[in-house]
């Protein structure tokens, strides 16, 4: 059987990975932090509910922490097949109602004009041409059934249609050796993924949901749709598409949260 092929980190390897894992909280904590914080087994919030002390003013901890998370970064990165799929499911598994998930309520949901919609492309594109709802439902699209994994715990599974992200990117001429694609959204959300990722068999441009016009409450017009993905990584109401080599950050990541997000 062939093996799936992985993203490999410039210069690194397994070993190096381990090297890293052993030496990073030697490198970001001094020796009094050190104690703390293998003490306290990383319960940076239990510490702040016992003391009721603001731990984010300690700048070790907090490089210390951003490290971690840049270390998790790479290792999920590492460990990503570019041509293994998620699991995919029959239509009788699928969650109804699927739950509405953002940071605001549902009635607070962007209402997009289907008319006047226009997504944008910029960066690092051949063709910077903006895109009608009309011309995207025009292309030929695939559907799948996979679970969406959320950070807080739950998981849902639901049936999205859309076109493969990797078929649009090289339609518009995209450079695929760019190490970013980023998003920004209808309300007023942000975020970015890696060109691996965006290029996978599974990442969908989604339009449709159980087979009808992608509903407002689940990111009209348009969402990015990842199975291999956590869910604040599957951005809604798209409007702006860029290709860079600067990294973009994102909503969530940008307070905290990992970059990669990997499911």
């Amino acid at each position: 059987m062939k093996k799936d092929s992985k993203i490999i980190m410039p210069g690194a390897d397994a070993d190096d990975i381990v090297k890293e894992a052993q030496g990073l909280i030697a490198r970001q904590l001094d020796a009094s932090s050190r104690r703390n914080f293998l003490r306290q087994g990383l319960t940076l919030g239990g510490m702040a509910m016992l003391t009721g002390c603001d731990i984010s003013d300690n700048t070790s901890v907090d490089k210390a922490l951003v490290s971690i998370s840049g270390f998790n970064d790479r290792v999920q990165a590492w460990l990503f097949g570019a041509n293994r799929l998620a699991p995919e499911y029959a239509e009788s598994m699928i969650t109804r109602p699927f739950p509405f998930n953002a940071f605001y309520s549902e009635e607070d949901a962007p209402e997009v004009d289907p008319l006047s919609y226009r997504l944008q492309v910029a960066g690092k594109v051949l063709d910077k041409s903006t895109w009608s709802l009309a011309q995207l439902y025009q292309m030929a699209q695939v559907s799948q059934i996979t679970r969406h994994i959320c950070v807080e715990g739950w998981s849902a599974i639901g049936k999205w249609g859309g076109i493969p992200f990797s078929q649009f990117l090289k339609l518009v001429g995209a450079d695929l050796s760019a190490k970013y694609v980023s998003f920004k959204c209808a309300d007023d959300y942000y975020t970015s993924i890696d060109m691996a990722t965006a290029l996978h068999p599974q990442t969908l441009l989604a339009l449709t949901y159980d087979g009808q016009i992608l509903p407002r409450k689940y990111g009209f017009p348009m969402k990015l749709r990842m199975p291999t993905k956590l869910g604040y990584k599957n951005p809604k109401h798209i409007k702006l598409i860029e290709i860079t080599n600067a990294y973009p950050g994102g909503y969530w990541e940008d307070q905290g949260y990992n970059w990669f997000g990997g499911s």
